[in-house]
Protein backbone atom coordinates (compact mmCIF):
# COMPACT_ATOMS: atom_id res chain seq x y z
CA UNK A 1 0.00 0.00 0.00
CA UNK A 2 2.84 2.39 0.85
CA UNK A 3 4.49 1.72 -2.52
CA UNK A 4 1.19 2.44 -4.33
CA UNK A 5 0.73 5.68 -2.36
CA UNK A 6 4.24 6.89 -3.29
CA UNK A 7 3.66 6.05 -6.94
CA UNK A 8 0.38 8.00 -6.89
CA UNK A 9 2.12 11.01 -5.27
CA UNK A 10 4.94 10.90 -7.82
CA UNK A 11 2.42 10.78 -10.62
CA UNK A 12 0.65 13.86 -9.22
CA UNK A 13 3.93 15.75 -8.85
CA UNK A 14 4.89 14.84 -12.40
CA UNK A 15 1.55 16.10 -13.68
CA UNK A 16 1.90 19.40 -11.80
CA UNK A 17 5.23 20.09 -13.49
CA UNK A 18 3.99 19.49 -17.03
CA UNK A 19 3.42 22.44 -19.34
CA UNK A 20 -0.09 23.33 -20.46
CA UNK A 21 -0.62 25.15 -23.72
CA UNK A 22 -3.13 26.66 -26.10
CA UNK A 23 -2.92 27.59 -29.79
CA UNK A 24 -4.15 31.04 -30.86
CA UNK A 25 -4.47 32.37 -34.41
CA UNK A 26 -3.19 35.94 -34.12
CA UNK A 27 -5.68 38.45 -35.52
CA UNK A 28 -5.31 41.32 -33.02
CA UNK A 29 -2.53 43.57 -31.74
CA UNK A 30 -2.02 42.16 -28.23
CA UNK A 31 -2.24 39.03 -26.14
CA UNK A 32 -3.57 39.66 -22.63
CA UNK A 33 -2.32 37.62 -19.65
CA UNK A 34 -4.20 37.52 -16.31
CA UNK A 35 -1.91 38.75 -13.53
CA UNK A 36 -2.14 38.59 -9.74
CA UNK A 37 -0.44 41.24 -7.59
CA UNK A 38 -0.97 39.06 -4.52
CA UNK A 39 0.62 35.79 -5.64
CA UNK A 40 4.06 35.07 -4.22
CA UNK A 41 7.27 34.11 -5.99
CA UNK A 42 6.29 30.44 -5.80
CA UNK A 43 3.32 31.17 -8.09
CA UNK A 44 5.44 32.43 -10.98
CA UNK A 45 4.92 30.55 -14.22
CA UNK A 46 7.30 30.39 -17.16
CA UNK A 47 5.49 31.37 -20.35
CA UNK A 48 6.77 30.64 -23.85
CA UNK A 49 5.26 32.02 -27.05
CA UNK A 50 6.09 29.86 -30.06
CA UNK A 51 5.56 30.86 -33.68
CA UNK A 52 6.55 28.63 -36.61
CA UNK A 53 7.95 26.15 -34.10
CA UNK A 54 10.40 28.56 -32.46
CA UNK A 55 10.27 30.52 -29.20
CA UNK A 56 9.76 34.21 -29.98
CA UNK A 57 9.03 35.47 -26.44
CA UNK A 58 9.67 33.97 -23.01
CA UNK A 59 9.08 35.40 -19.55
CA UNK A 60 7.99 34.78 -15.95
CA UNK A 61 4.54 35.88 -14.84
CA UNK A 62 2.17 35.37 -11.90
CA UNK A 63 -0.91 34.23 -13.79
CA UNK A 64 -4.17 33.81 -11.92
CA UNK A 65 -7.71 32.67 -12.58
CA UNK A 66 -8.91 35.70 -10.61
CA UNK A 67 -6.52 38.37 -11.87
CA UNK A 68 -5.96 41.88 -10.57
CA UNK A 69 -5.15 43.08 -14.09
CA UNK A 70 -4.02 41.90 -17.51
CA UNK A 71 -0.49 42.32 -18.89
CA UNK A 72 -0.18 42.82 -22.63
CA UNK A 73 2.25 41.42 -25.19
CA UNK A 74 2.53 43.00 -28.64
CA UNK A 75 2.09 40.22 -31.21
CA UNK A 76 1.28 42.42 -34.22
CA UNK A 77 4.31 41.19 -36.19
CA UNK A 78 2.83 37.68 -36.29
CA UNK A 79 -0.59 38.60 -37.64
CA UNK A 80 -2.26 35.64 -39.34
CA UNK A 81 0.08 33.09 -37.80
CA UNK A 82 -0.70 30.54 -35.10
CA UNK A 83 0.99 31.22 -31.77
CA UNK A 84 1.35 28.51 -29.16
CA UNK A 85 1.12 29.83 -25.61
CA UNK A 86 2.88 27.34 -23.35
CA UNK A 87 2.70 27.76 -19.56
CA UNK A 88 5.03 25.65 -17.43
CA UNK A 89 4.55 24.14 -13.96
CA UNK A 90 0.84 23.55 -14.52
CA UNK A 91 -1.36 20.53 -14.75
CA UNK A 92 -2.08 19.66 -18.35
CA UNK A 93 -5.77 20.44 -17.78
CA UNK A 94 -5.11 23.86 -16.16
CA UNK A 95 -7.49 26.64 -17.18
CA UNK A 96 -4.79 29.34 -17.15
CA UNK A 97 -3.64 29.08 -20.78
CA UNK A 98 -7.25 29.37 -21.87
CA UNK A 99 -7.55 32.70 -20.03
CA UNK A 100 -5.03 34.31 -22.39
CA UNK A 101 -7.04 36.44 -24.78
CA UNK A 102 -6.56 38.81 -27.71
CA UNK A 103 -7.37 42.52 -27.99
CA UNK A 104 -6.50 45.53 -30.10
CA UNK A 105 -5.84 47.72 -27.05
CA UNK A 106 -4.18 47.22 -23.70
CA UNK A 107 -6.33 46.16 -20.76
CA UNK A 108 -8.80 48.72 -19.35
CA UNK A 109 -7.73 51.63 -21.57
CA UNK A 110 -10.58 53.88 -20.43
CA UNK A 111 -8.97 54.09 -16.98
CA UNK A 112 -5.40 54.57 -18.22
CA UNK A 113 -3.65 57.43 -16.33
CA UNK A 114 -6.78 57.95 -14.20
CA UNK A 115 -5.99 55.21 -11.68
CA UNK A 116 -6.15 56.24 -8.02
CA UNK A 117 -2.39 56.01 -7.41
CA UNK A 118 -1.15 57.00 -10.87
CA UNK A 119 1.57 59.67 -10.56
CA UNK A 120 0.27 62.77 -12.30
CA UNK A 121 3.47 64.83 -12.51
CA UNK A 122 6.04 62.10 -13.23
CA UNK A 123 6.37 59.38 -15.82
CA UNK A 124 5.21 55.85 -15.05
CA UNK A 125 4.62 52.93 -17.40
CA UNK A 126 1.15 52.06 -18.63
CA UNK A 127 1.43 48.59 -17.13
CA UNK A 128 4.02 46.71 -15.07
CA UNK A 129 7.16 47.57 -13.13
CA UNK A 130 9.79 50.19 -14.00
CA UNK A 131 13.16 51.12 -12.52
CA UNK A 132 16.36 52.69 -13.93
CA UNK A 133 16.06 55.36 -16.64
CA UNK A 134 18.13 54.31 -19.66
CA UNK A 135 19.28 55.81 -22.93
CA UNK A 136 18.13 59.37 -22.19
CA UNK A 137 18.80 61.39 -25.34
CA UNK A 138 17.41 64.25 -27.46
CA UNK A 139 17.04 63.31 -31.13
CA UNK A 140 14.74 64.22 -33.99
CA UNK A 141 12.82 66.81 -31.99
CA UNK A 142 12.05 64.44 -29.12
CA UNK A 143 13.36 63.64 -25.70
CA UNK A 144 13.74 59.85 -25.46
CA UNK A 145 13.36 58.13 -22.12
CA UNK A 146 14.16 54.43 -22.20
CA UNK A 147 13.73 52.56 -18.94
CA UNK A 148 14.04 49.20 -17.26
CA UNK A 149 10.67 47.50 -17.23
CA UNK A 150 8.96 44.23 -16.42
CA UNK A 151 5.85 44.38 -18.62
CA UNK A 152 4.37 41.24 -17.08
CA UNK A 153 4.22 42.10 -13.38
CA UNK A 154 4.43 44.77 -10.69
CA UNK A 155 7.69 43.41 -9.27
CA UNK A 156 11.21 43.44 -10.64
CA UNK A 157 12.19 40.87 -13.29
CA UNK A 158 12.03 40.14 -17.03
CA UNK A 159 14.15 43.21 -17.80
CA UNK A 160 13.32 44.92 -21.11
CA UNK A 161 13.91 48.47 -22.34
CA UNK A 162 10.65 50.38 -22.33
CA UNK A 163 10.43 53.62 -24.28
CA UNK A 164 8.65 56.97 -24.03
CA UNK A 165 9.04 60.23 -25.97
CA UNK A 166 8.27 63.83 -25.10
CA UNK A 167 8.59 67.28 -26.67
CA UNK A 168 9.31 68.88 -23.28
CA UNK A 169 10.37 66.20 -20.71
CA UNK A 170 6.99 66.71 -19.02
CA UNK A 171 4.27 65.28 -21.27
CA UNK A 172 5.25 61.70 -22.18
CA UNK A 173 3.85 59.30 -24.75
CA UNK A 174 4.76 55.67 -24.18
CA UNK A 175 5.98 53.70 -27.20
CA UNK A 176 6.18 49.94 -27.81
CA UNK A 177 8.98 48.01 -26.12
CA UNK A 178 12.25 49.12 -27.71
CA UNK A 179 14.56 46.30 -26.64
CA UNK A 180 13.51 42.76 -25.81
CA UNK A 181 15.82 40.34 -23.99
CA UNK A 182 18.06 38.32 -26.28
CA UNK A 183 16.55 35.19 -24.70
CA UNK A 184 15.18 34.10 -21.33
CA UNK A 185 17.81 34.71 -18.65
CA UNK A 186 19.78 37.06 -20.92
CA UNK A 187 18.11 40.26 -19.78
CA UNK A 188 18.45 43.74 -21.22
CA UNK A 189 19.95 45.66 -18.29
CA UNK A 190 20.72 49.36 -18.01
CA UNK A 191 22.78 51.52 -20.34
CA UNK A 192 22.77 54.77 -22.27
CA UNK A 193 22.31 56.25 -25.73
CA UNK A 194 23.87 58.88 -27.98
CA UNK A 195 23.34 60.43 -31.39
CA UNK A 196 26.17 59.43 -33.74
CA UNK A 197 26.19 62.81 -35.51
CA UNK A 198 29.25 62.07 -37.65
CA UNK A 199 28.18 58.49 -38.50
CA UNK A 200 31.45 57.24 -37.03
CA UNK A 201 29.93 53.75 -36.84
CA UNK A 202 28.83 53.73 -40.49
CA UNK A 203 25.37 52.48 -39.49
CA UNK A 204 23.33 55.46 -40.62
CA UNK A 205 20.71 54.88 -43.29
CA UNK A 206 18.15 57.44 -44.37
CA UNK A 207 17.62 60.93 -42.98
CA UNK A 208 16.77 60.27 -39.33
CA UNK A 209 19.41 60.86 -36.64
CA UNK A 210 21.39 57.69 -35.96
CA UNK A 211 20.73 56.59 -32.38
CA UNK A 212 23.23 54.20 -30.81
CA UNK A 213 22.55 52.58 -27.45
CA UNK A 214 24.75 50.51 -25.17
CA UNK A 215 23.32 48.06 -22.66
CA UNK A 216 24.24 45.08 -20.53
CA UNK A 217 23.19 41.73 -21.91
CA UNK A 218 23.32 39.72 -18.70
CA UNK A 219 24.48 36.49 -20.37
CA UNK A 220 26.88 38.03 -22.90
CA UNK A 221 28.37 41.36 -21.77
CA UNK A 222 28.19 44.98 -22.88
CA UNK A 223 26.35 45.26 -26.19
CA UNK A 224 25.69 47.92 -28.82
CA UNK A 225 22.46 48.41 -30.79
CA UNK A 226 21.48 51.12 -33.25
CA UNK A 227 18.33 52.68 -34.69
CA UNK A 228 17.54 54.52 -37.90
CA UNK A 229 13.79 54.81 -37.23
CA UNK A 230 13.80 57.50 -34.53
CA UNK A 231 14.62 55.10 -31.72
CA UNK A 232 11.53 52.95 -32.14
CA UNK A 233 13.40 49.74 -32.93
CA UNK A 234 17.04 48.71 -32.62
CA UNK A 235 19.34 46.41 -34.56
CA UNK A 236 22.06 44.39 -32.84
CA UNK A 237 25.68 44.96 -33.77
CA UNK A 238 26.71 41.59 -35.18
CA UNK A 239 29.98 41.51 -33.17
CA UNK A 240 28.32 41.90 -29.76
CA UNK A 241 29.40 41.87 -26.98
CA UNK A 242 31.89 44.71 -27.38
CA UNK A 243 33.17 44.54 -23.76
CA UNK A 244 33.33 41.49 -21.50
CA UNK A 245 34.06 42.00 -17.80
CA UNK A 246 32.42 41.69 -14.38
CA UNK A 247 30.09 44.66 -14.34
CA UNK A 248 27.23 46.43 -16.09
CA UNK A 249 25.45 49.68 -17.06
CA UNK A 250 27.52 51.14 -19.94
CA UNK A 251 26.98 54.91 -20.35
CA UNK A 252 28.35 56.29 -23.66
CA UNK A 253 29.39 59.90 -24.40
CA UNK A 254 31.31 61.82 -27.06
CA UNK A 255 34.62 63.40 -26.00
CA UNK A 256 34.90 66.30 -28.43
CA UNK A 257 38.52 67.45 -27.81
CA UNK A 258 39.96 64.11 -28.99
CA UNK A 259 37.03 63.16 -31.21
CA UNK A 260 36.38 59.75 -29.72
CA UNK A 261 33.69 57.93 -27.79
CA UNK A 262 33.86 57.03 -24.12
CA UNK A 263 31.94 54.44 -22.13
CA UNK A 264 31.73 54.84 -18.36
CA UNK A 265 30.53 51.64 -16.67
CA UNK A 266 30.39 49.84 -13.37
CA UNK A 267 33.32 47.42 -13.08
CA UNK A 268 34.14 44.77 -10.49
CA UNK A 269 37.89 44.22 -10.55
CA UNK A 270 39.94 42.15 -8.11
CA UNK A 271 37.16 42.20 -5.56
CA UNK A 272 36.69 46.00 -5.59
CA UNK A 273 34.04 48.26 -7.10
CA UNK A 274 35.02 50.78 -9.77
CA UNK A 275 33.80 52.96 -12.57
CA UNK A 276 35.88 52.03 -15.62
CA UNK A 277 36.40 54.06 -18.79
CA UNK A 278 36.79 52.60 -22.28
CA UNK A 279 37.35 54.51 -25.51
CA UNK A 280 36.39 53.93 -29.14
CA UNK A 281 36.71 55.73 -32.48
CA UNK A 282 33.55 54.14 -33.93
CA UNK A 283 31.31 52.72 -31.14
CA UNK A 284 32.37 49.22 -32.22
CA UNK A 285 35.92 48.59 -31.00
CA UNK A 286 36.57 49.53 -27.38
CA UNK A 287 39.85 49.90 -25.48
CA UNK A 288 40.17 49.96 -21.71
CA UNK A 289 41.56 53.31 -20.50
CA UNK A 290 41.32 53.60 -16.69
CA UNK A 291 39.16 53.02 -13.63
CA UNK A 292 38.35 54.86 -10.40
CA UNK A 293 37.23 53.19 -7.16
CA UNK A 294 34.36 53.95 -4.86
CA UNK A 295 31.25 54.02 -7.06
CA UNK A 296 28.51 51.42 -7.56
CA UNK A 297 26.23 50.90 -10.59
CA UNK A 298 24.81 53.24 -13.22
CA UNK A 299 27.67 55.68 -13.80
CA UNK A 300 27.11 59.08 -15.37
CA UNK A 301 29.76 61.59 -16.48
CA UNK A 302 29.12 65.14 -17.68
CA UNK A 303 30.84 68.52 -18.00
CA UNK A 304 29.41 71.74 -16.55
CA UNK A 305 30.44 75.38 -16.05
CA UNK A 306 30.96 76.61 -12.49
CA UNK A 307 28.55 79.47 -11.73
CA UNK A 308 27.76 79.66 -15.44
CA UNK A 309 31.34 80.59 -16.38
CA UNK A 310 32.05 78.81 -19.69
CA UNK A 311 35.76 79.45 -19.19
CA UNK A 312 35.69 77.42 -15.97
CA UNK A 313 34.21 74.00 -16.66
CA UNK A 314 34.48 70.90 -14.51
CA UNK A 315 33.49 67.27 -14.95
CA UNK A 316 31.13 65.49 -12.59
CA UNK A 317 31.26 61.72 -12.04
CA UNK A 318 28.28 60.18 -10.29
CA UNK A 319 26.61 56.78 -9.97
CA UNK A 320 23.46 55.07 -8.74
CA UNK A 321 23.38 56.55 -5.22
CA UNK A 322 23.77 60.10 -6.72
CA UNK A 323 26.94 60.67 -4.66
CA UNK A 324 29.44 62.49 -6.87
CA UNK A 325 32.94 63.86 -7.31
CA UNK A 326 33.98 66.95 -9.24
CA UNK A 327 37.22 67.01 -11.20
CA UNK A 328 38.81 66.90 -14.64
CA UNK A 329 38.55 64.36 -17.43
CA UNK A 330 41.02 64.05 -20.31
CA UNK A 331 38.99 61.59 -22.35
CA UNK A 332 40.59 58.59 -20.67
CA UNK A 333 41.01 59.29 -16.98
CA UNK A 334 38.89 61.11 -14.41
CA UNK A 335 40.99 63.05 -11.86
CA UNK A 336 38.90 64.05 -8.82
CA UNK A 337 39.35 67.41 -7.12
CA UNK A 338 36.80 66.84 -4.37
CA UNK A 339 36.02 63.97 -2.01
CA UNK A 340 32.89 61.97 -2.69
CA UNK A 341 29.99 64.31 -1.95
CA UNK A 342 26.40 63.52 -1.00
CA UNK A 343 23.85 63.78 -3.79
CA UNK A 344 20.13 63.79 -3.05
CA UNK A 345 19.07 64.03 0.59
CA UNK A 346 15.85 62.07 0.39
CA UNK A 347 14.85 58.45 -0.02
CA UNK A 348 14.25 56.19 -2.98
CA UNK A 349 16.04 58.22 -5.68
CA UNK A 350 18.36 55.91 -7.61
CA UNK A 351 20.22 55.28 -10.87
CA UNK A 352 19.70 58.78 -12.26
CA UNK A 353 20.93 59.67 -15.74
CA UNK A 354 21.30 62.91 -17.73
CA UNK A 355 20.13 63.59 -21.27
CA UNK A 356 22.69 63.31 -24.05
CA UNK A 357 22.52 65.97 -26.77
CA UNK A 358 20.24 68.26 -24.69
CA UNK A 359 19.20 70.97 -27.19
CA UNK A 360 19.54 73.96 -24.83
CA UNK A 361 22.96 73.03 -23.48
CA UNK A 362 21.58 72.16 -20.06
CA UNK A 363 22.39 69.18 -17.88
CA UNK A 364 18.98 67.64 -17.11
CA UNK A 365 18.67 64.55 -14.96
CA UNK A 366 15.88 62.07 -14.26
CA UNK A 367 16.12 59.35 -11.62
CA UNK A 368 14.13 56.29 -10.66
CA UNK A 369 11.93 57.34 -7.75
CA UNK A 370 11.05 54.28 -5.70
CA UNK A 371 7.55 55.48 -4.92
CA UNK A 372 5.21 52.50 -5.01
CA UNK A 373 1.60 52.47 -6.23
CA UNK A 374 0.15 49.60 -4.16
CA UNK A 375 -2.59 47.54 -5.77
CA UNK A 376 -2.24 49.19 -9.18
CA UNK A 377 -1.49 47.48 -12.53
CA UNK A 378 1.81 49.41 -12.60
CA UNK A 379 4.52 50.18 -10.04
CA UNK A 380 7.26 52.78 -9.45
CA UNK A 381 7.89 56.05 -11.31
CA UNK A 382 10.52 58.48 -12.50
CA UNK A 383 11.44 61.73 -10.79
CA UNK A 384 10.65 65.17 -12.14
CA UNK A 385 13.13 66.41 -14.76
CA UNK A 386 15.90 68.13 -12.78
CA UNK A 387 18.25 70.82 -14.06
CA UNK A 388 21.72 70.46 -12.54
CA UNK A 389 24.23 73.26 -12.05
CA UNK A 390 27.61 73.67 -10.37
CA UNK A 391 27.76 76.36 -7.69
CA UNK A 392 31.07 77.63 -6.40
CA UNK A 393 31.73 77.59 -2.65
CA UNK A 394 34.62 78.03 -0.23
CA UNK A 395 34.97 74.24 -0.22
CA UNK A 396 34.85 73.89 -4.00
CA UNK A 397 32.05 73.48 -6.56
CA UNK A 398 28.85 71.75 -5.50
CA UNK A 399 25.92 70.37 -7.47
CA UNK A 400 22.51 71.99 -7.25
CA UNK A 401 19.16 70.56 -8.36
CA UNK A 402 16.14 72.52 -9.62
CA UNK A 403 12.88 71.49 -11.29
CA UNK A 404 13.13 71.98 -15.05
CA UNK A 405 11.47 75.18 -16.22
CA UNK A 406 9.16 73.21 -18.52
CA UNK A 407 7.20 72.08 -15.43
CA UNK A 408 5.78 75.60 -15.16
CA UNK A 409 3.48 74.74 -18.08
CA UNK A 410 1.52 72.53 -15.67
CA UNK A 411 0.31 75.51 -13.62
CA UNK A 412 -3.48 75.75 -13.68
CA UNK A 413 -4.12 79.46 -13.38
CA UNK A 414 -2.34 82.03 -11.24
CA UNK A 415 -0.60 82.05 -7.88
CA UNK A 416 -3.24 81.49 -5.20
CA UNK A 417 -1.23 82.21 -2.05
CA UNK A 418 -3.44 85.22 -1.26
CA UNK A 419 -6.37 82.85 -0.60
CA UNK A 420 -4.37 80.28 1.33
CA UNK A 421 -7.23 79.47 3.68
CA UNK A 422 -9.46 78.57 0.74
CA UNK A 423 -6.81 76.84 -1.34
CA UNK A 424 -7.57 73.22 -2.24
CA UNK A 425 -5.65 71.12 -4.74
CA UNK A 426 -4.49 67.58 -5.35
CA UNK A 427 -1.35 68.46 -7.36
CA UNK A 428 0.62 71.35 -5.91
CA UNK A 429 3.66 73.51 -6.58
CA UNK A 430 4.78 75.77 -3.72
CA UNK A 431 7.58 78.35 -3.85
CA UNK A 432 8.58 80.37 -0.83
CA UNK A 433 11.37 82.76 0.10
CA UNK A 434 11.73 83.75 3.74
CA UNK A 435 14.15 85.17 6.28
CA UNK A 436 13.85 83.27 9.58
CA UNK A 437 14.49 86.32 11.80
CA UNK A 438 14.19 85.25 15.43
CA UNK A 439 11.71 82.46 14.69
CA UNK A 440 12.56 78.97 15.87
CA UNK A 441 10.77 77.14 13.07
CA UNK A 442 8.75 77.84 9.93
CA UNK A 443 6.27 75.07 9.21
CA UNK A 444 4.61 74.22 5.89
CA UNK A 445 1.83 71.64 5.62
CA UNK A 446 0.91 70.40 2.17
CA UNK A 447 -1.73 67.67 1.92
CA UNK A 448 -0.55 66.20 5.23
CA UNK A 449 3.15 66.40 4.42
CA UNK A 450 4.99 68.43 7.07
CA UNK A 451 8.03 70.52 6.19
CA UNK A 452 9.71 72.31 9.09
CA UNK A 453 12.63 74.68 8.74
CA UNK A 454 14.79 74.64 11.90
CA UNK A 455 16.32 78.11 11.82
CA UNK A 456 18.86 77.58 14.59
CA UNK A 457 20.39 74.46 13.04
CA UNK A 458 19.67 75.50 9.44
CA UNK A 459 18.07 72.15 8.74
CA UNK A 460 14.92 71.10 6.95
CA UNK A 461 12.67 68.32 8.21
CA UNK A 462 10.59 66.67 5.48
CA UNK A 463 8.14 64.30 7.14
CA UNK A 464 10.69 63.99 9.98
CA UNK A 465 13.62 63.29 7.62
CA UNK A 466 16.25 65.86 8.67
CA UNK A 467 18.60 67.30 6.05
CA UNK A 468 21.08 70.20 6.05
CA UNK A 469 19.64 73.32 4.37
CA UNK A 470 21.86 76.37 4.90
CA UNK A 471 20.62 79.91 4.42
CA UNK A 472 21.91 81.65 1.30
CA UNK A 473 22.53 85.37 1.93
CA UNK A 474 20.32 85.11 5.00
CA UNK A 475 17.40 83.68 3.04
CA UNK A 476 15.83 80.29 2.53
CA UNK A 477 14.22 79.51 -0.81
CA UNK A 478 11.99 76.47 -0.89
CA UNK A 479 10.28 74.68 -3.80
CA UNK A 480 7.88 71.77 -3.23
CA UNK A 481 6.01 69.54 -5.69
CA UNK A 482 3.25 67.30 -4.33
CA UNK A 483 2.04 64.33 -6.40
CA UNK A 484 -0.10 61.31 -5.62
CA UNK A 485 2.79 59.09 -4.53
CA UNK A 486 5.75 61.38 -3.82
CA UNK A 487 7.11 64.75 -2.72
CA UNK A 488 10.08 66.45 -4.35
CA UNK A 489 11.55 69.28 -2.29
CA UNK A 490 14.30 71.77 -3.20
CA UNK A 491 15.94 74.02 -0.60
CA UNK A 492 18.99 76.29 -0.26
CA UNK A 493 18.91 77.26 -3.95
CA UNK A 494 19.06 73.58 -4.87
CA UNK A 495 21.93 72.50 -2.64
CA UNK A 496 19.38 70.28 -0.88
CA UNK A 497 17.22 68.07 -3.08
CA UNK A 498 14.83 65.86 -1.09
CA UNK A 499 12.75 63.32 -3.05
CA UNK A 500 10.49 61.25 -0.82
CA UNK A 501 7.79 58.62 -1.38
CA UNK A 502 4.54 59.91 0.11
CA UNK A 503 0.89 59.01 -0.49
CA UNK A 504 -1.38 61.80 0.79
CA UNK A 505 -4.94 61.21 1.91
CA UNK A 506 -7.29 62.04 -0.96
CA UNK A 507 -9.52 64.21 1.22
CA UNK A 508 -6.64 66.34 2.53
CA UNK A 509 -5.94 69.00 -0.11
CA UNK A 510 -5.04 71.93 2.16
CA UNK A 511 -1.91 74.03 2.49
CA UNK A 512 -0.89 76.07 5.54
CA UNK A 513 2.13 78.05 6.75
CA UNK A 514 2.93 78.81 10.40
CA UNK A 515 5.81 80.52 12.20
CA UNK A 516 6.73 79.33 15.70
CA UNK A 517 8.82 80.88 18.49
CA UNK A 518 9.33 84.34 17.03
CA UNK A 519 8.91 86.32 13.84
CA UNK A 520 10.02 85.53 10.30
CA UNK A 521 9.78 87.60 7.15
CA UNK A 522 8.00 85.94 4.23
CA UNK A 523 9.41 87.70 1.18
CA UNK A 524 7.32 85.71 -1.29
CA UNK A 525 4.88 82.83 -1.30
CA UNK A 526 3.52 81.29 -4.49
CA UNK A 527 1.16 78.33 -4.63
CA UNK A 528 -0.19 76.79 -7.82
CA UNK A 529 -2.65 74.08 -8.66
CA UNK A 530 -1.09 71.83 -11.27
CA UNK A 531 -2.53 69.96 -14.20
CA UNK A 532 -1.76 66.33 -14.94
CA UNK A 533 0.99 65.53 -17.45
CA UNK A 534 -1.35 62.97 -19.03
CA UNK A 535 -3.57 64.13 -21.86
Amino acid sequence: MKILAWLTLLALLSTSLDAAQVDIVIDKHYLHFPVSNKAGQEHRQRVEILVDGGVVREFDIRMAERPDWYAHLDVSEWQGKTATVRVGKLAADSKLPGLVRQADSIWNPEQLYREALRPQLRFSARRGWINDPNGMVWAGGEYHLYFQTNPYGCGSGNKHWGHAVSPDMVHWQEQPIALYPHKFGDWAYSGGAVVDQGNTSGWRQGTNPLLVATYTSTARGECVVYSNDRGRTFQEYDANPVIKHHGRDPRPLWYAPDKHWVIALYDEFQGEKYIAFHTSPDLKTWTFASRIAGFFECADLFEMPVDGDLANKKWVLTAASSEYRVGTFDGRKFSPETPKLPGHRGRGFYAAQTFSNEPHGRVVQIGWLKAASPGMPFNQAMSLPLELKLRGSADGPRLTWAPAKELETLRDGTNQAADLGKFRAELIELRAEFEPGDAETIEFKLRGAILIYDAKNQELLVNALRVPAPLIDGKQRLIVYVDRTALEVFASDGLAYVPLPFIPRQEDQQVSVQVHGGNAKMNSLQIYKLQSIWK
